[in-house]
Parts: C-alpha cells; structure tokens; sequence
C-alpha cells in the first residue's frame, strides 16, 4: 500500500535508523556487546533521566527534513519520518504515557508562531495513543538559540530554563511514564536540564527524541 508521505528510494537507503544496541541511560549507540551499557560518558556522570530514546541519526535525508519542518515549515518530511516508524513508536510509548514538550522561550514563539517540540508531541500521541501535557514544564527566562552555542555555553545558557509547575503536577494522576521530547538531541543539554528540573515529581523521567547527532560517522 502507497504512504500517504513518501520518499524516493535514494533517500531512503541513506537513512539512519538506530537500532536497539545503545546506552540505557543516554541513548549512546553502543556495539552489541556493551549495549545496554552503561557508557563510559554516564559512569562517569549519570544524567538525570531513566532512560533515552532516539528514532534516527541527523544527518543526510533525516537532517534536511527536519531542517524543512523548522526552518521553512514544511512538515511533509517529518510526517513521513514518523510515519515508517510508527511501529516502533507504538513499542516505546503506552497509551497511558505522558508527553511533556520541552518548552520554547515565548519571544520566539510569538516570532516564528511554531512550537516543534509539541507539534512533535502532538503526532506522536495521535500515533501511539498518549497524552500530551504542556503544563508540567515551563519555561523561564529568554535564552538564545542551543544551535548558536558551543558545549560549556550551552550548559550555562540553559542552567535554570525549566521549571516545574507544581500546581498543574499535583492535580495529576500519573499511571504510565513521564517523557520529555525534543525533535533533536546534540549535546544532550537541553534534555538533562528539562529532566533534571523534574526531579521534585519523584518519578522516573524518561527522555525521547526524534533524531541525535552521531559523533564520529
């Protein structure tokens, strides 16, 4: 049966699809063997999140993309993306999960009038049945761009970004996981700091997002 989003067949043979064998923690794509780690990288220091999922390597058809979706706001890429992994997204979310969207500063929301992070969180929750709850975690300050920052900027322009709002946690009843999504994962920052500001919960956090760089090809 046609997709209702597709991509031709060159494009396709070089996309990077990440396979099972990757760090429990960090989603480091690990070798067979030492899977499911941890890896050196989380011995060292554990991030604050149970676990980390990631669909594809940035890079090549999956980078352009997303680079389409974010930049010039054209989601047919994306949907395809998500759609040939739709059975893979019904294996890692529940129905009873919550999905939280890692907020944008509001100045650039109001800007570009786009919120990638929930418009991916909406998508998925349409394909695996979860819900998603924007609430939970806020957003506080105006930080620049993660993408025009190099690693110790990045950490420091995000070292008190999010917050959670109690009011809206204590008003609810959590039966399945708590995952924090973001369309890409390059440093790690933005995930750690979102998760780590959900530590006052007492749940485990888990953290999910459609594409990491992959260092090293």
């Amino acid at each position: 049966m046609a997709r209702r989003h597709a991509c031709c067949e060159g494009c396709t043979e070089q996309i990077r699809v990440l396979g099972p064998h990757r760090c429990g923690r960090c989603g480091k794509p690990l070798p067979a063997d030492l899977a499911p780690g941890p890896c050196g990288g989380c011995l060292r220091k554990s991030p604050p999140q149970a676990q980390t999922v990631s669909l594809y390597g940035y890079d090549g058809p999956v980078r352009e993309a997303i680079l389409n979706w974010k930049l010039q706001g054209r989601d047919a890429g994306l949907l395809w993306l998500l759609e040939i992994a739709e059975k893979r997204l019904q294996q890692v979310f529940a129905p009873e999960d919550i999905l939280l969207p890692v907020p944008m500063p509001l100045n650039r929301m109001r800007k570009t009038g786009q919120h990638h992070a929930a418009d991916l969180c909406g998508h998925i929750a349409n394909i695996t049945g979860s819900r998603v709850e924007w609430r939970l975690l806020r957003r506080t300050g105006e930080q620049p761009r993660q993408s025009s920052l190099a690693g110790s900027k990045r950490r420091r322009n995000l070292g008190r970004a999010f917050s959670l709002n109690k009011d809206a946690w204590q008003n609810k009843g959590v039966q399945g996981r708590i995952w924090v999504i973001d369309d890409i994962l390059t440093t790690g920052t933005t995930l750690r700091t979102a998760c780590r500001a959900l530590r006052p919960m007492k749940q485990p956090i888990h953290a999910f997002t459609l594409a990491r760089t992959l260092r090293g090809g």
